[in-house]
């Protein structure tokens, strides 16, 4: 124990030391202990820790525009270009402080709507960017105040949900909101809701409400204004049965559900029936993505991600598309953007050892054409593999988890080092978080330095049950712990970590 704390203290300084500003970066000397592997290139800080050079695309709703977030003189900022020509994209906004994170498409197809706080205060605001004009207003200017996007839909393309605590900071009331005028309308205030469940017509359709044991009490809006009954959650589901919209005609409500059973499933609930019906489900993993026609509102596909994200096709006229995605280039595909006639999907491919590479598909065409990768200069780099690997914790639950190994260690490729490396262990946040098989620039930057890494997802990571998310209630700094102990104990005995 006293030489896991030790390690523990090690590898605390050694991340905080990847926080001092890259500007230190293309001084840094490799550890001495990676002899083993001295051909490897040694990769500056910046490259793995800087900004990306673009992300988060998004097509326009008509499909004629192509955004993305790209910085300006190191901070990020939103860029719009023609969608044929995306190297031709200008920056739309000019934040010259923290940089933007969050923003979308408004369905006028002439407004890009992005959320920023000021220093650090987490008060959102709502602000819109005429393309037209290429003026920017706030449209929510409230002091001490924070705005959070409930809706968008194309049916009200100038007009948005919006949810603010202006009027009580612990309670969200539900306005509309005109992105061209700024006017803004109360819809309903908030009489010490959770959330609420809105539809494509801005309709309050459900609220939620945490009940005294933990669960939650779902209510249902009435034709009064008033509120009735609809269900009740129990505590161990709370966390992951949630309302998930609605389809085209209002009547029938998406959600994931893990009622009656342990890992999260798809299904629909008809509210004027009550019957309920099973869309997608996977023994081993919660659902963790889903692909909702844009219009029709009907789902298509559902993801599980256990080890590896993999698609169930729910509506087979998808299914050539995915089937021909599949063979466009390695590793897991997501669709992120898709026009409004469904004629043009922006998807992205995510891999261990290079950078993430976006796509353009023209679906009737059935042609996928690379745009860019979301950072060039990882292009050509020797990156690490990640293996993903399944760890009995002493109590018997399945702990997924993954180790990488440094450029040149394994010289025969079966995914063991040729002799036991200095290793860190890398733990997720959360703890309701989850590591994934993925490029990690934290993984490769010690990966390059000569060390193996490890991540577990300990109990209480998500997208594994709510029985493996429960089995940590009440187990903060004490099983937990244990989950973590038992993999680096699996890495030393497998050969893959030094012991010392």
């Amino acid at each position: 124990m006293k030489t896991l704390l030790i390690s523990v203290l090690i590898v605390a300084a050694l991340l905080a030391s990847a926080c001092i500003s890259n500007e230190s970066a293309p001084t840094e000397e490799p550890t001495e202990n990676i002899s083993q592997i001295d051909a490897t290139p040694f990769i500056p800080r910046e490259v793995f820790f800087g900004n990306p050079d673009r992300i988060t695309p998004n097509l326009s709703p008509d499909g004629t525009r192509i955004s993305y977030l790209a910085p300006v003189d190191g901070v990020m900022n939103v860029w719009v270009g023609p969608a044929d020509d995306p190297d031709s994209a200008e920056p739309v906004t000019n934040d010259i402080d923290r940089g933007i994170r969050m923003y979308l498409w408004a369905y006028t197809n002439e407004h890009i709507l992005y959320l920023q706080d000021r220093a650090g205060d987490q008060n959102w605001r709502i602000y819109s960017v005429n393309l037209k004009t290429g003026e920017t207003t706030d449209l929510t200017p409230l002091e001490g105040a924070q705005a959070k996007i409930q809706a968008v839909s194309h049916k009200l393309p100038e007009e948005i949900l919006i949810a603010i605590n202006d009027r009580d900071p612990t309670l969200y009331d539900i306005h509309r909101l005109n992105i061209t005028t700024g006017e803004r309308s109360l819809v309903m205030e908030n009489e010490g809701f959770l959330r609420f469940t809105t539809d494509d017509d801005y309709n309050v359709r459900f609220a939620e409400r945490f009940t005294s044991d933990g669960g939650k009490e779902i209510l249902k809006a009435t034709e009064d204004g008033g509120w009735e009954p609809f269900m009740e959650i129990a505590m161990e589901d709370s966390a992951t049965t949630v309302f998930a919209g609605f389809d085209k005609t209002g009547t029938i409500l998406h959600m994931t559900d893990s009622r009656n059973r342990n890992t999260v499933a798809f299904s629909t609930l008809d509210i004027t029936t009550g019957e309920q019906t099973l869309i997608a489900e996977d023994s081993r993993a919660d659902v963790s993505d889903s692909m909702i026609h844009p219009t029709e509102k009907t789902i298509q596909a559902v993801a599980f991600t256990y080890e590896r994200k993999h698609w169930q096709i729910i509506d087979e006229s998808i299914a050539s598309d995915l089937a021909y995605l599949k063979t466009v280039a390695d590793g897991d595909f997501e669709v992120v953007s898709r026009t409004l006639d469904d004629n043009y999907w922006m998807v992205a491919y995510e891999v261990d050892d290079g950078p993430v590479r976006y796509y353009s598909y023209d679906r009737e065409e059935n042609q996928a054409e690379f745009l860019f990768t979301h950072k060039k200069e990882l292009e050509d780099l020797q990156l690490a593999k990640m293996h993903p690997a399944v760890i009995k914790s002493r109590d018997g639950l399945d702990l997924v988890s993954y180790y990488t190994l440094p450029v040149g260690s394994d010289s025969d490729s079966n995914g063991r080092p040729d002799e036991p490396l200095p290793m860190v262990l890398l733990v997720h946040g959360g703890p309701w978080g989850r590591d994934k098989w993925e490029y990690n620039p934290w993984t490769q930057w010690l990966a390059n330095r000569g060390y193996a890494v490890l991540s577990v997802n300990f109990r209480a990571s998500r997208g594994f049950g709510k029985a493996f998310i429960n089995a940590g209630n009440l187990e903060w700094g004490g099983k937990m712990n244990d989950d973590l102990i038992d993999g680096v104990n699996w890495t030393v005995q497998t050969g893959i970590a030094d012991p010392d």
